[in-house]
């Protein structure tokens, strides 16, 4: 059986310049098919045979009530969700996602560089960075710190840029479980440089590889 991806980016609110190069970045990371998508009927229709969902900078209210039952179903009976930058400006309205996600956004600095601190390097999506990798990005705040329910991976160093609103201790990537499925969130990825830069193409294939689990590499499930 081919292993397949589903990227959906639909945006009701802010949309990214980024993402239809995100959207080939993703396609080239391995040996699976991709099926990239706005269409929030997509998300109605069974998602079983998918190794994960990716939810690519989405913005806004993007699912329909019948859509957040089947991805809700998906997690909880073992799919893989993964959360891209403006994935975290997504379902306000709806609590489940909130929870999902581990943090919801709350609003960003300018664009700028800055340092992310990797804390766990025990991970596909961070094995392969240094300690301290320097970055350009939007740096978001989140409206509460996920720390605790969630495994962080990567935090902002608020000391190296302007603007910083949740002070020394920021969670900027992690991953966690939810039901018999797995989730992870990079809050990186706002510019579409970003996905031309190999640090960081590794860390989305390490991430969307460590959520699909062995039906997409079978070295990504630490």
């Amino acid at each position: 059986m081919t292993t397949r991806l589903l990227i959906y980016t639909r945006t009701t609110d802010y949309r990214h310049d980024s993402i239809p190069a995100a959207v080939e970045a993703v396609r080239a990371l391995g040996d699976f098919e991709v099926d990239a998508t706005e269409d929030p009927a997509a998300l109605e229709a069974p998602l079983e045979a998918y190794a994960a969902v990716v939810f690519l900078s989405t913005s806004g209210e993007v699912l329909t009530p019948a859509g957040r039952e089947r991805l809700a179903g998906y997690v909880e009976s073992g799919g893989g969700f993964v959360g891209v930058h403006a994935a975290a400006c997504t379902e306000y309205a709806w609590p489940y996602y909130g929870e999902l996600l581990g943090a919801r956004f709350a609003r960003h600095p300018d664009f700028q560089p800055g340092r992310a601190v990797v804390e766990d390097r025990g991970h596909p999506a961070t094995r392969h960075l240094p300690a301290v990798w320097d970055f350009t990005d939007e740096w978001y705040d989140f409206r509460t710190n996920p720390r605790g329910a969630v495994r962080v991976l990567v935090r902002a160093d608020e000391t190296s840029y302007d603007g910083g609103g949740m002070g020394e201790d920021h969670p900027l990537v992690w991953c966690r479980e939810q039901g018999a499925g797995r989730v992870f969130y990079t809050a990186l990825g706002h510019a579409e440089e970003a996905y031309a830069e190999p640090d960081f193409v590794a860390h989305l294939r390490g991430g969307i590889g460590w959520a699909g689990g062995a039906r997409l590499w079978p070295t990504a499930a630490m």
